[in-house]
């Protein structure tokens, strides 16, 4: 069945990337903003929409993606989903909107699908580490998309080194403030006495040392959006006047009886639990609902395991921009089997310094070991800031001195490793070191950082001493 010619028309003439397929996701019609962005140098009709825009052999839900073509035949309406496509500058995120089609007999027969890239710039993300393909991560940024161009708040909920600041910023350059300001507000660092005054602002002689008028946060982010990092952290006696801001878009300067207007977007950020902190009497009730209409929660890097390698060569090039340093395969497996308690923060200080011992161009598993050594905290350090890690052949690497288990999720049942437990990737990693090592056992123990004992014992379980 051939679409009709006014069809064809139709999706030529919009501005916007669009294109026509039919139910076997074979491309009939593609403007040419489509043609222009997603392929400049070659015809798309007649190819699968999956083979053009994500180089797949397979529809995208075979592939592991979400197809909004799969998605519209069981809900029988418009469907959006956030994709990483090739485009002519690479990959992008982009915001996917299919419309099906209906024939005579009320069946789907042809879809429209329009494409708007994502407005962050993948260039800055990548560099600032806003990276990543793993489901976690996809859905993550789905919501982003989603809320974006809203005027929304927006609570962002992760722990500590997920990247809030970042996706913080995502939502405001893919909004309709973005040429406006992003003004960070870190919630954390104000005293209680000088909050209301950065906040709001002062006039002349409100306080001691007020010998001028000056603006507060709230009017540097005017048409723009406010970011409230560490929102948990606002004293009680603050929250109502924050509750005020929120509810009215109004607020005074200390020491004024002047009602201002504020013309601006909040995005909020904690590590804390708020649900928890509101039943303690910790944090206003009625101010988490004003913060929270929109709450993202940000994965850990634990649980987004297949972005770390993606992760590792941009953050790589952002700490050594002026080595061309690659990984052997064996650092990479132990990189990925690390469970990063401080999430990509972490991760970026071990790449730091596992470069800084590396004196070739390849990070090897023996540079990723002497880093991790040397940075490691003491296992009581480690006990008292999160659990015990399972015994699972993905999680668990090979332990430092003095360390008997690596953290684990505080959501993960499954039970404690055993001491000295060994990973397949910490084995691997191990056992091409012997393998290439040509000095004495004490010499690789001393470069591993550990006694000849514990070489021995370690050599013992690869089946090589």
């Amino acid at each position: 069945m051939k679409p009709l010619p006014e069809l064809m028309s139709f999706v030529e003439g919009m501005p916007e990337p669009h294109i026509l397929f039919d139910t076997q996701y074979r491309i009939l019609a593609a403007n040419a903003a489509y043609r222009r962005q997603f392929s400049p140098d070659r015809s798309v009709v007649g190819r699968t929409c999956y083979e053009v825009s994500h180089r797949f052999n397979t529809p995208c839900d075979q592939a592991g993606e979400s197809c909004p073509l799969v998605r519209s035949r069981e809900s029988g309406q418009r469907e959006r989903v956030l994709h990483l496509h090739h485009t002519s500058k690479g990959e992008e995120y982009v915001n996917i909107e299919l419309v099906p089609l209906l024939d005579a007999s009320g069946q789907q027969a042809f879809y429209v699908e329009k494409m708007e890239p994502l407005r962050v710039g993948q260039e800055q993300s990548v560099a600032q580490g806003l990276i990543g393909r793993s489901p976690a991560f996809m859905d993550m940024l789905s919501l982003v998309a989603r809320v974006a161009p809203s005027q929304a708040t927006v609570l962002l909920l992760g722990e500590s080194g997920t990247g809030k600041e970042l996706v913080a910023r995502a939502v405001h350059e893919a909004s309709q403030r973005a040429a406006k300001a992003l003004v960070p507000v870190d919630c954390s660092s104000l005293p209680e006495n000088l909050f209301e005054s950065e906040l709001f602002g002062h006039e002349r002689g409100a306080f001691t040392g007020a010998n001028t008028a000056r603006g507060g946060l709230v009017e540097a982010a005017s048409g723009g959006t406010l970011f409230l990092d560490e929102v948990g952290d606002i004293p009680l006696t603050m929250q109502v006047k924050l509750l005020r801001l929120l509810e009215t878009g109004t607020y005074r300067r200390v020491g004024s009886t002047e009602q201002r207007h504020a013309d601006i977007r909040v995005v909020s950020a904690t590590h804390r639990d708020l649900d928890q902190m509101v039943a303690q009497g910790k944090f206003r009730e009625d101010l988490y609902y004003r913060l929270s209409t929109f709450p993202i929660h940000l994965p850990a890097l634990r649980e987004r395991r297949d972005d770390v390698s993606l992760l590792c060569t941009a953050l790589l090039a952002r700490v050594a921009p002026q080595r061309k340093l690659s990984f052997s395969a064996s650092a990479l497996q132990l990189l990925q089997a690390q469970n990063y308690p401080g999430n990509v923060r972490e991760l970026r200080n071990l790449l730091e310094r596992s470069a800084l011992l590396c004196d070739g161009n390849t990070l090897e598993a023996s540079h990723v070991m002497q880093a991790l050594q040397s940075g490691r905290r003491s296992s009581t350090a480690m006990a008292a800031s999160t659990q015990p890690t399972p015994l699972s052949s993905s999680t668990l690497s090979l332990p430092s001195p003095g360390i008997t288990h690596m953290p684990q999720t505080h959501s993960d049942p499954t039970p404690v490793a055993t001491p000295g437990a060994l990973n397949s990737a910490a084995l691997a990693a191990l056992r091409s070191m012997v393998l290439s090592h040509t000095g004495s056992r004490a010499e690789l123990a001393m470069q591993l950082g550990i006694s000849e004992r514990s070489l021995y014992r370690k050599l013992k379980a690869l089946q090589l001493a």
